[in-house]
């Protein structure tokens, strides 16, 4: 399969690359690197990235920013922050996608463990995760042409904890080989709307 991962230089990217890339053909996308560039908050510039790519089997998001802060200092522009990129960054990646995805091909976005598991500081993560998950629900059963989408809900990474680990006290951290392999079970499996959850 012609696989197009987007956010190829992140931690979990690195591990799905290398999880599919003995089977599959890798493309990667990036803001910054990549074998092409796109802006994920910008609709043209993903668009722009598909006439680029050309038709594809399956599309990986595995980027996206947020913001942490106290709720009581939270302003909405800060939510906007994890909206606008984490959020709407992967749905541009679907509304584009669908006209370039091959039949039966399958989108896997990203969400996260503050969906279901609250953190302190956390509540843009909570609400932007948890709004991907609805996303890929609502998504699964529209797409057309048999196409596919699923969303892998990771928990902190074994390879985050040095910046991450004070949010993430009393959680088990998972290597991203392991969460790899969700990625590899949405786009090799069959099934679609599906959370996959790696705790």
């Amino acid at each position: 399969m012609k696989v197009l991962v987007i956010g190829a230089s992140g931690t979990i990217g690195r591990a799905v690359a290398t999880e599919l890339a003995p089977r599959h053909d890798i493309i990667t996308a990036g803001r910054n690197s990549g074998d092409f560039r796109v802006d994920v908050t910008d609709l043209a510039s993903v668009q722009r990235l598909f006439r680029e790519t050309g038709p594809l089997d399956a599309v990986i998001a595995t980027t996206g920013s947020l913001h942490f802060g106290p709720l009581g200092e939270f302003t909405p522009e800060q939510y906007a922050i994890g909206l606008n990129d984490k959020l709407m960054g992967q749905v541009n990646l679907v509304i584009a996608g669908q006209h370039v995805l091959n039949d039966g091909g399958s989108f896997t976005l990203t969400s996260g463990i503050v969906s279901e598991e609250p953190i302190r500081y956390g509540s843009g993560a909570s609400m932007v995760n948890a709004a991907i998950e609805g996303f890929v629900r609502g998504a699964a059963i529209e797409l057309p042409r048999g196409q596919r989408i699923n969303v892998v809900s990771p928990n902190v990474l074994v390879e985050s904890l040095e910046g991450y680990g004070p949010y993430f006290h009393g959680f088990e951290a998972v290597p991203a080989a392991r969460v790899a392999l969700a990625y590899s079970k949405s786009v090799e499996g069959l099934q679609t709307g599906r959370i996959y959850p790696v705790h």
